[in-house]
This record gives C-alpha cells, sequence and structure tokens, in this order.
C-alpha cells in the first residue's frame, strides 16, 4: 500500500520527550515568577554607605524586581536552551533504544515477506513486556498460517489424487469399450455410473468440507437426539446388511447451527461405526444427553483395537485407517471424519476420538447448549 511519507516514530517520539521536558521547565521557571519575584518590589530598596545617617550602620544593597529579572532572564532562557538540546538528544537515544524490538520485529515480517518462507520466526529475549507480547503473537501467528498452509497443499495434493483415480478409471473402461466393440455393454454402464457417482460423493463431499472450515452458515436451534434417530433409520439397512445391531439412547440434546451440517455430521459418525464395525455381528451405540450448558453425543461401535498412533490421525482427510472396506458402496473418500470435525470447529465444540473400552472407537462430541 503506497503512503505518503511522513515522521518517523522516533522523531516523534523524541519531538514529544523534548517537548514534554521543555515544558516541565517553562513551568518550573513560572512558579519561580508566580511565587516569588513577583512579590518583590520594585524601585531603590536600598542606598550607599555615604546616604547613612549619621551614628548608623551603612545600608546594603537590595536588588529589586527589575535587578532579579535582569539576571534571572538570561539565565531562564539558557536552561530552557540546554533542556531543549539535552531532551532532544535524550529522546533520540531512548526512542531507539525503546524501538529496537520494533524495528526486530518489522525485519523478521519483511524476510517473511520478501522470500515467501514462513519458516522464520522471531524468538525474541527478555522478560515480557508490549513487544515481547507482539513478538510471541506473531511468532504464534507465522506457526498457524506454517501449519495451515502445510495442511492446504496436503489437502490439495490428496484431493488431486483421489479426483484423479476415478477419472483415470473411466478413461480406461472407455478405452477399453472403444478396442472391443463386442464388451458387454450392461457391464461396462454398470461400472462407468459406480466410478461416476463415486467422483459426485468426493466432490460433494469437498464442498462440505470446505462450507464447514468457512462457517458461512444460518444458525438455528436443533436436536443431536432427533438427528440421531434420522441417521439410525437412514443406515439401519446398511447395519442390518452387516448384522450390526444399531442403539439410539438418551434424551434430548440441544444445540444452535446449521441442521444440514450437523445432521451430516451426525451421519458420518453413525456410517463410519457401522462400517469400521469389523468383524460382522457387532454393535454401534449412538448416546445424546445435555448436562450444564452442553450438548453431548457419543458413537461407540465394537470391533478390532485401534492402534494408539492411529486415532489422532483419522481427522485429517483421506485417512480411512486400516479397516476401511472400499469395494462396496460405503467406500468412501476418507472424509467422514474430516467433515466431522470440520463442522463441530465451526460450531465451536470439541471432537474426542479414544479407543473403545472392547475395541473399537469411541467419538465423543460436546456442542454448546442452545439458551
Amino acid at each position: 500500500m503506497d503512503r505518503r511519507p511522513g515522521l518517523s516514530t522516533r522523531l516523534k517520539l523524541t519531538l514529544s520527550y523534548a517537548g514534554f521536558l521543555l515544558l516541565a521547565g517553562a513551568l518550573l521557571l513560572a512558579v519561580v515568577w508566580v511565587f516569588l519575584l513577583r512579590y518583590v518590589p520594585d524601585g531603590a530598596l536600598g542606598t550607599g554607605a555615604g546616604a547613612a545617617p549619621p551614628g548608623a550602620a551603612p545600608l546594603r544593597f537590595i536588588p529589586n524586581r527589575t535587578d532579579l529579572q535582569r539576571a534571572f532572564v538570561p539565565r531562564a532562557g539558557q536552561a530552557l536552551a540546554f533542556l531543549l538540546a539535552f531532551g532532544l538528544l535524550g529522546g533520540w537515544l531512548l526512542a531507539g533504544r525503546m524501538l529496537a524490538p520494533l524495528t526486530q520485529i518489522t525485519d523478521a515480517a519483511r524476510r517473511t515477506t520478501a522470500n515467501g518462507s514462513l519458516s522464520h520466526r522471531i524468538r525474541m529475549k527478555g522478560r515480557r513486556d508490549e513487544f515481547r507480547e507482539l513478538s510471541d503473537a506473531f511468532d504464534s501467528m507465522l506457526d498457524r498460517l506454517e501449519s495451515h498452509v502445510a495442511e492446504q497443499r496436503r489437502f490439495a495434493a490428496n484431493a488431486s489424487h483421489e479426483l484423479r483415480t476415478p477419472l483415470a478409471i473411466s478413461r480406461t473402461l472407455l478405452d477399453v469399450a472403444r478396442r472391443d466393440p463386442t464388451r458387454d455393454r450392461d457391464e461396462l454402464l454398470d461400472r462407468l455410473h459406480t466410478v461416476n457417482q463415486r467422483a459426485i460423493d468426493l466432490t460433494a463431499a469437498l464442498l462440505l468440507l470446505s462450507r464447514g472450515d468457512r462457517g458461512d452458515f444460518t444458525r438455528e436451534s436443533v436436536d443431536l437426539s432427533l438427528a440421531a434417530e434420522e441417521a439410525a433409520e437412514t443406515l439401519l439397512p446398511l447395519a442390518e446388511q452387516r448384522r450390526i445391531t444399531l442403539n439410539v439412547t438418551g434424551g434430548a440434546a440441544r444445540t444452535e447451527g446449521s441442521a444440514e451440517l450437523l445432521a451430516r455430521m451426525v451421519t458420518n459418525l453413525v456410517q463410519n461405526a457401522i462400517v469400521h464395525n469389523l468383524p460382522a455381528g457387532g454393535t454401534v451405540t449412538v448416546h445424546t444427553e445435555a448436562y450444564g450448558g452442553t450438548s453431548l453425543l457419543r458413537v461407540e461401535n465394537t470391533g478390532r483395537p485401534l492402534p494408539p498412533e492411529l486415532i489422532p490421525t483419522l481427522i485429517e482427510p483421506f485417512q480411512r485407517g486400516t479397516e476401511r472396506v472400499r469395494t462396496d458402496e460405503h467406500a468412501g473418500a476418507g472424509l467422514g471424519l474430516a467433515i466431522v470435525h470440520s463442522v463441530v470447529r465451526a460450531h465451536n465444540g470439541t471432537l474426542d476420538l479414544a479407543p473403545g473400552p472392547h475395541g473399537g472407537l469411541l467419538v465423543t462430541v460436546r456442542l454448546p447448549g442452545a439458551p
């Protein structure tokens, strides 16, 4: 942004220091005048020794107001000139010393802008003050930006890879059909439909993830218990197909947010719990409750024990875990828990993942309760 040149902060502080020092000196001289000199009478206050009466002591010379002003005013002017010069020099040195940390922060920001690298940190030493707090805030901002940029780059690379796969499969199928006209047409259409549907689902999931990250939605009152019942009813055929018992327990848990995003959040959790419930024949429990101004949603499934190091990575985009079955219509793209995390974060809530006590995964969502 182009700006007209102006006085530097160091020069402004120097002029301020000198101005205040000059003002303090002028006030001190004014006090001397108001409370001392103004009460000294003017005119002759004494005569020489020859004018004394016979037998009396000689009279001493006593300066009057005019005499004191003649002696006081030049010295006062010299004192003010000294204070002005001292204030300018001392203010310039003090301002430079005080603004040195700010110069260090500015140089770091310019290097970051010029190099395009977010890896540089200030790490200013010394005790805490305003400049150190600004430096720490700047370093924290760079940490978050670097992490966010790295996450976005990784997300873009994964998304392009995931989208490239169905497109490549579609092109291969079309090439095979072109070289072999006698190939079964119905089988080709079915496979193309499956691949195309996967690409559509992936695109919709990416858009939903982006919408949750932006947080631009209208808030309304939503009951998580109703969303859990609807998700269970929708996914009941999938659970029956896998011989999984699906239970919904608890009571009303109202919160404020997007009904569409919260419903998708619950659906993703229940679907993940069903798909990852291996071997078949386990249970999925969905529980909702409200307490202390918080609405809670807990989804727990049975299954094989999960490695502890795998748990924190499940909310990252395109992380499918070790038990994902990708050969059926519910293969997914590894965005289920990433969408859940994005929706929870957009609603100012918390998402906790923990290994289930008997295997599987225990997911707990806490959202602010509706007033």
